[in-house]
């Protein structure tokens, strides 16, 4: 009698753990976490509408995000904000309709939580949407938050734009064509920064900034929206204060992706002249690195420079050849070769043909902080002329306790003229 006791004891006790790996636990508490994310909400839409119950969400009952649009400048569809939020390891996004008539309770910035069962998960002119939620459903938990940004290119963007999809997202693009004098934001404007790919920038006619001027580039930050249909992709900035670095157009070729030559044609330190897509450069204890998850070249691409370490006399990656009408900005990738040591470079230009130099900007002592990722330079300028630039890697000796002086990496070296 005891075995079976034993025995209907453990077979209950198996079914009873086996109903509780159906719901989304909250370990610490031993309770269904009543939260869900933008990303579990977003993987229930298979192409037709949803109205979410609890059990598709393991039993969750809220979604919690960070107000990332604006509703005051009006660079967004009336009635309606976007959700972003972290979880499964990534950032995803999703608006929410209140109705076209209906006013936004929630600034940009506010932390708010929304309960979402009985909500319908449909496309609408090609965004997903949460809709048929009151806003007596909503709540603010905090206020003047920033959210997450990701800086990508073009190619990337639009390559993955599902994934980015209604997130804050950073691109260093052109308007193309040049905006001529006197040209609005209002209306669609392509974003070019060398790479493939086909993006939008838009501005509703009725958002706050749209009767000033359109700069020919810049970084512009919005929300990733699709618009009419998924096959228009598009940034909605959210005010002004999403435009920075302004600057002329960029160069044509460029950026310098170093992705020609072949890695092969520079697998020496020792100082060369080399002929990359834009022109001829030195490579001064630099080579061309392709080292999957060591050296920092952009996703997209397999080739990067990477610059010599320990070293006590400067490296450098420098133009043999003059852009003929100046310079208003240059931007570049950066990061520290695998796991070494950080290291310390400037940009410097020359108007005299790199008879002498001179330096833009601070040093920059980095590369090493970014959890193993490329970090993003820009320098903003007015030279007037032909001109050239350089990377100067500081030759500060070998590695200890008060140096470093790592690998570096550099990457998608753009230049804008003038």
């Amino acid at each position: 009698m005891k075995k079976i006791n034993i025995s209907i004891m453990a077979a209950l006790l198996s079914l009873s753990l086996t109903g509780c790996l159906k719901e989304d636990m909250n370990n610490a508490l031993g309770t269904v976490n009543p939260v869900t994310t933008a990303e579990q909400i977003r993987s229930l839409y298979k192409g037709n509408d949803v109205t979410i119950a609890r059990e598709m969400i393991g039993g969750a009952h809220k979604l919690s995000g960070i107000v990332i649009s604006d509703a005051a400048a009006k660079n967004i569809a009336p009635g309606t904000f976007v959700i972003q939020n972290y979880g499964r390891g990534n950032i995803r996004g999703i608006i929410v309709a209140l109705g076209e008539t209906a006013t936004v309770p929630f600034a940009m910035g506010d932390s708010v939580e929304i309960e979402v069962l009985g909500a319908k998960l449909s496309r609408t002119k090609g965004s997903l949407q949460l809709s048929g939620i009151g806003t007596d459903k909503m709540k603010k938990l905090a206020s003047n938050l920033t959210p997450s940004v990701k800086q990508l290119t073009i190619a990337e963007l639009a390559t993955s734009f599902l994934n980015y999809e209604s997130t804050l997202i950073t691109v260093n693009a052109d308007v193309k064509p040049t905006p001529v004098s006197g040209e609005t934001y209002s209306g669609e404007k392509n974003l070019n920064d060398g790479s493939n790919g086909l993006v939008k920038l838009h501005t509703e006619t009725t958002a706050t900034f749209a009767a000033n001027r359109v700069p020919a580039s810049a970084a512009f930050t919005g929300i990733a929206t699709y618009n009419t249909d998924t096959a228009n992709k598009q940034v909605w900035m959210r005010n002004l204060n999403d435009v920075k670095n302004a600057s002329g157009p960029l160069y044509p070729g460029y950026p310098e992706d170093f992705e020609s030559p072949d890695a092969s044609q520079k697998g020496s330190y020792a100082a060369a002249n080399i002929t990359l897509k834009t022109g001829q450069w030195r490579l001064d204890q630099a080579i061309l690195g392709n080292t999957s998850g060591r050296d920092r070249f952009n996703p997209a691409g397999l080739q990067c420079i990477r610059m010599q370490q320990e070293l006590s006399a400067s490296g450098y990656l420098q133009m043999n050849y003059d852009l003929p009408n100046g310079a208003t900005k240059v931007t570049l990738s950066y990061g520290a070769y695998y796991t070494d040591a950080s290291s310390t470079w400037r940009l410097e230009y020359s108007t005299n043909q790199g008879t002498t130099w001179q330096q833009i900007g601070n040093d920059i002592s980095d590369a090493g902080s970014n959890g193993g990722l490329a970090k993003g330079a820009t320098f903003l300028m007015n030279i007037s002329g032909p001109v050239r630039f350089r990377i100067n890697k500081l030759g500060l000796g070998k590695n200890s306790a008060t140096v470093q002086n790592g690998r570096l990496s550099i990457d998608d070296f753009a230049v804008y003229q003038n």
